[in-house]
């Protein structure tokens, strides 16, 4: 089997993107940037982007472990959340321009009102630190938008512009690079669906602007005067059904599926087909759905005068998108969007299936630590030594290394090392252990070890599987092992909980 998919990249590479015209209402360099939002996608890229213009930075998230894991040099790492006020004197302090690009989409249903309560908390501590300007990226919102996602964008913006801080609004509908959850369901409905049965949102049109573009555009408006107060659409050179780019996509990626809009699948009902044929995140791909019946056209013309620079269509952002996963330029978290927890394929899923079980109990990190460890050869797993077994010699007959037994060391770990058939991808002492799975099967998987202290001498140890499913047989594969998960991870920590206390 070859290492990647059939992707055709025998056309002449996409020219660089043109340097921006600097007009005279332009003061580059005016001060530290604050980044807020910074360990999530669109964060990610734009700190390396400020690196690389000799901007200097501060990047602020919700966990430290995310933002130093992305090793960025000479960058100010920050802990802080909008929902914690508390938290934001300090983190804006000393700042010229500040980036806010956070939402709660992943909080569930509740996540329209947390995103104004975070707004209004960052718009006051904002004025307090005397911030020159904030730039803040919502999304493309039709005249008729009715979805909590679009509304809670738009809201969102209104919300930090009552603020006396100026505000800059981007407003962006689909965003096409590694990573992004619009074009990640996408991609994972042609891998994974040689035939589609879609619903009407499919005929609708957007505007979709490459990752580049859009990294651009936001870079270069924090220094132009005339954008302060704006709100500015953003698109890209095409206007397009959805069901046009997955048919470009498709061809790029070598496939040829069959897409049938039907009209009886509601976007409720979507939202959950969506959770079950792709790998983004449910609460996401809910909060996505709302929008996809709207036509979204980016009325640009503003922003394009503002900023020129040269956009890239459509198959040619995606591209330039396959070729920064194979330069592995794509920053990504633990076990999401690294090539290496994708086995180095660029049709296993960017995102993760996962399940997990946790237990907790009297057990010292270290203890656990050295119980952990030691998992595999002749300690075994802990619990269900026959489902581990059975699932070896199923590898076994078909000339997988499932039957495989034995470690370097009974304790000591190098990262490398072979367990059996999995091996140590990342190490953190008395923290965080990740295996890669193996075995033959159609996708790529990891195996995560988290142990986590927790008040009154308790601790607590998570197992957590990801799967990047490897098309239809993939996502199979996945659902079939779903109900031995979730009893055996449960057992699992139990067990080990136990041998660390004893």
């Amino acid at each position: 089997m070859n290492p990647d998919p059939p992707v055709n990249l025998r056309q002449s590479p996409p020219e660089p993107l043109t340097g921006i015209k600097t007009g005279p209402d332009v003061e580059p360099g005016r001060g530290r940037v604050l980044v807020f939002g910074a360990s999530g996608y669109i964060g990610t890229h734009l700190v390396a982007r400020l690196l690389r213009e000799g901007v200097p930075v501060r990047a602020a998230g919700r966990t430290r472990a995310v933002l130093d894991a992305r090793h960025w040099p000479g960058v100010e790492i920050v802990v802080a959340d909008a929902l914690q006020p508390e938290t934001l004197p300090a983190t804006l302090q000393g700042v010229d321009t500040a980036y806010y690009l956070v939402h709660s989409m992943a909080a569930g249903r509740d996540f329209g009102r947390l995103d104004l309560q975070a707004a209004e908390h960052f718009a006051a501590a904002a004025a307090q630190a005397g911030v020159r300007r904030i730039v803040y990226l919502g999304g493309l919102i039709p005249d008729e938008a009715d979805s909590e996602h679009l509304i809670s964008r738009r809201d969102t913006g209104e919300r930090l512009r009552a603020g006396p801080v100026p505000v800059t609004e981007i407003r962006a509908g689909i965003i096409v690079g590694p990573g992004s959850a619009a074009y990640e369901v996408m991609r994972d409905l042609v891998n994974h669906l040689p035939l589609m049965l879609t619903p009407k949102w499919v005929r609708s049109r957007s505007t979709p602007i490459a990752l580049d573009n859009l990294l651009e555009y936001l870079l270069r408006v924090r220094d132009i005067d005339a954008a302060a107060g704006q709100v500015l659409d953003a698109g890209g050179p095409e206007t397009l059904s959805y069901e046009d780019m997955m048919r470009q996509l498709a061809e790029v990626l070598g496939k040829r599926p069959r897409i049938i809009p039907v009209p009886v699948l509601s976007p409720g009902l979507s939202s959950y087909w969506l959770g079950l044929v792709t790998a983004v995140p449910a609460s996401v791909a809910r909060a996505l759905i709302g929008g996809l019946k709207h036509d979204l056209p980016a009325r640009d013309e503003a922003l394009r005068a503002l900023v020129p620079q040269r956009l890239l269509g459509f198959r040619e952002s995606v591209l330039v998108a396959l070729q920064a996963e194979r330069d592995h330029t794509v920053a990504a978290r633990w076990t999401e969007g690294a090539m290496m927890f994708r086995n180095y394929r660029q049709d296993n899923a960017y995102y993760a299936k996962r399940a997990s079980g946790n237990a907790v109990g009297q057990a010292t990190p270290a203890a656990l630590w050295q119980v952990v460890t030691a998992i595999g050869g002749d300690q075994g797993y802990g619990a269900l030594g026959f489902l581990w077994w059975l699932r070896g010699a199923m590898d076994w007959l078909v000339g997988g290394p499932g039957l495989s037994r034995g470690r370097r060391h009974a304790q000591d770990l190098r990262l490398g090392d072979r367990i059996d058939y999995w091996t140590v991808l990342a190490l953190e002492p008395e923290h965080r252990l990740t295996l890669h799975f193996g075995m033959k099967a159609p996708g790529s998987g990891v195996l995560e070890f988290v142990i986590d202290p927790l008040p009154e001498a308790r601790t607590r140890l998570t197992v957590t599987a990801y799967w990047h499913p490897q098309g239809v047989w993939g996502l199979l594969y996945w659902y079939a092992m779903i109900p031995a998960h979730l009893v055996l991870f449960r057992r699992m920590t139990a067990a080990l909980m136990r041998r660390a206390e004893a």
